[in-house]
């Protein structure tokens, strides 16, 4: 089992009746978990501060403990590979703000963060100052990127965008049903009940999708079909097309 997520909170009581905003750090490297908190504490000095050490701790968490204001998520998780663990916590709740802190800072990991729905993207390197003036800009609605970020440049080619269109032209309709949904961020068991099939049928058109697609996880699948224009896609299949996320 588990172990219980921890909970930190610095309210003074009777200093305002102005509810505590909350939020939920996921990491497992104690010594970031301890400058989020004071990088947190610092702009929201009457914060509730929740801990969960692996992405299972912090789905639970969502679950049980909501509402949370923020997520404070590092990528390098256990259990998680790549963008899994970003797409799993907003499946779970689409509207609640995720921003990565990480130490990856690759522009193409910054990138393909927002591209997954990341709401922000702060390095483990800023200063305990700039990490409270991130958060703050976050709550206020902002998103927030490293100084100096630049998009990269697209890598895919025309013929590239082709030949995945064409792959995609393979699946049957109910695989493309099911990559729409692994689009929205949806977990086996949220396509299994819309579809009304079991796990088991969903994991093999997943395994289907991977290896048509010629992609080695379901995050490679995002990033890839996103570069994809659907409207052609539709028409070369007859399919409506599919909505554009959550």
């Amino acid at each position: 089992m588990p172990s219980d997520p921890l909970v930190h909170s610095n309210c003074c009581g009777g200093e305002s009746l102005e509810l505590a905003a909350r939020f939920l750090i996921v990491d497992d490297h104690p010594l970031f978990l301890e400058a989020l908190q004071l990088a947190i504490q610092s702009a929201y000095p009457r914060a509730q501060i929740v801990e969960a050490t692996s992405i299972a701790d912090a789905k639970r968490t969502i679950l049980e403990d909501a509402p949370f204001d923020l997520v404070m998520l590092d990528l390098s998780m256990p259990g998680t590979r790549g963008f899994d663990g970003l797409i799993e916590l907003r499946a779970l709740h689409p509207r609640l703000p995720i921003v990565i802190v990480t130490a990856l800072d690759d522009p193409r990991i910054i990138h393909e963060a927002m591209t997954c729905g990341a709401a922000g993207f702060i390095a483990k390197s800023a200063r305990k100052a700039d990490l409270a003036n991130a958060i703050r800009d976050v709550m206020g609605g902002s998103i927030v990127l490293p100084a100096g970020y630049h998009p990269p440049r697209p890598n895919t080619p025309p013929d590239d965008a082709a030949v995945m269109l064409r792959r995609l032209q393979t699946l049957t309709p109910q695989q493309r049903r099911v990559l729409q949904m692994l689009r929205q961020g949806k977990l086996n068991k949220q396509i299994a009940h819309e579809l009304d099939v079991g796990e088991t049928t969903v994991k093999a058109h997943v395994s289907e999708i991977l290896r048509k697609l010629n992609v080695a996880s379901r995050t490679q699948v995002v990033i890839e079909v996103s570069r994809v224009d659907f409207d052609k896609l539709a028409a070369a299949t007859g399919d409506d097309v599919p909505p554009r996320g959550p």
